[in-house]
């Protein structure tokens, strides 16, 4: 049998225990060896190492500003030539520009126009609401290195 942890800012565990996320800290083999004690505080350890990176990119997507154009652009690429479901445009316009859903992201920044998208994501499929957020990820990259 073997033993794993999982965490990141995009984390996924399906019904049959498969998971996946932005960084594995632990995968071990339960052997007559193994120490489940020493393998979690390695595992948390390693968590809280990569923790930082983490940190710094949310805070560069809530620091970095998006006039109305700007946004709009953004939703117009995903949708059109990134081909996110088109059927999630109008909630992501709606969760941006008039009213989000938390009023933690009522500023125009990448930081909410990304809630925006992950809010809209809701409405697809387990599978597919993980794989079109790692595909927005993928998306507001460069965006957000470019800082």
């Amino acid at each position: 049998m073997r033993l794993g942890m999982v965490a990141g800012y995009r984390v996924f565990v399906c019904d049959n225990m498969a998971f996946a996320g932005d960084f594995k800290p632990m995968l071990a083999k339960h052997t007559k060896h193994f120490d489940l004690m020493d393998a979690l505080s390695i595992g948390v350890d390693r968590i809280q190492r990569n923790w930082q990176p983490l940190r710094e990119a949310i805070d560069r997507k809530r620091a970095l500003r998006l006039t109305e154009d700007d946004a709009r652009s953004l939703i117009y690429r995903a949708f059109i030539e990134e081909r996110f479901p088109i059927k999630l445009m109008k909630m992501v316009h709606r969760e941006f520009f008039i009213a989000p859903s938390y009023d933690a992201f009522n500023q125009p920044t990448v930081w909410a126009l990304e809630n925006a998208f992950t809010t809209a994501f809701k409405e697809l499929a387990p599978v597919r609401q993980y794989e079109m957020t790692a595909k927005l990820g993928k998306f507001l990259q460069p965006l957000v290195l470019a800082l």
